[in-house]
């Protein structure tokens, strides 16, 4: 892996987008609307975990027609952000503190629904798709064993390989998130801001201890 410039000092935040930035989760929303009859089939057995991300997210992703993805980018343009990201990120710039979005959907789809707000975060990494063929294809350079976006090899990325014990040798980080997805790099984090669900499998994993973690 390629790594940015490691600054120990380095001050970050590292947010999750689907139901975390959005109200809603707009993968899902564009999987059910353009591919309704898959996302039907794929999903409950996502829930079940009878299969992983990186099977199931593929199957939805790839059922989709390629010249659907218009559509879809206007779909996301049209999701409600949660009320103050814009005076969020202001505040991190004062603090000089950067903001990283990492998401497991699909990049155009994100920055579509961040419209002007995408030029102030320092990256946006999600999966790309290839629109050439008659359905959409998936690429993704953060690909995992489990997950089409491994958010720790983001996360990786700026702050330099993971300690064997796990975290990172860089403490002044933050991760924010909502669901399970976000589970694996919560779990590294020396401070983690959870809705509900991430909240409670955090502290499942942890046997309660999660002091670090922090319900929005």
């Amino acid at each position: 892996m390629t790594y940015f410039s490691i600054d120990p000092d380095r001050r970050i935040v590292f947010c999750d987008f689907d139901g975390t930035i959005a109200c809603n989760d707009v993968l899902v929303l564009a999987c059910e609307t353009f591919a309704p009859d898959v996302t039907a089939r794929v999903m409950p057995q996502l829930y079940n975990l009878e299969l992983s991300l990186r099977v199931g997210v593929r199957q939805l992703v790839e059922a989709i027609p390629s010249d659907r993805y218009g559509a879809m980018l206007e779909l996301a343009r049209s999701q409600p952000l949660r009320p103050g990201l814009s005076q969020f990120i202001d505040f991190l710039d004062e603090q000089g503190v950067e903001f990283v979005v990492v998401s497991g959907g699909i990049r155009g789809l994100v920055e579509a629904a961040l419209g002007d707000l995408a030029d102030r975060a320092v990256g946006i990494h999600a999966m790309d798709v290839d629109t050439t063929g008659e359905y959409l294809a998936v690429r993704s350079e953060f690909e995992g064993e489990v997950e089409l976006v491994d958010k720790l090899q983001v996360v990786s990325r700026y702050l330099g390989k993971p300690l064997p014990t796990g975290g990172f040798t860089n403490a002044n980080w933050v991760a924010i998130g909502d669901s399970v997805t976000d589970l694996n790099m919560a779990m590294a984090a020396p401070t983690v801001f959870a809705r509900s669900r991430l909240k409670q499998s955090a502290e499942d994993l942890s046997g309660g201890a999660g002091s670090g973690v922090h319900a929005v």
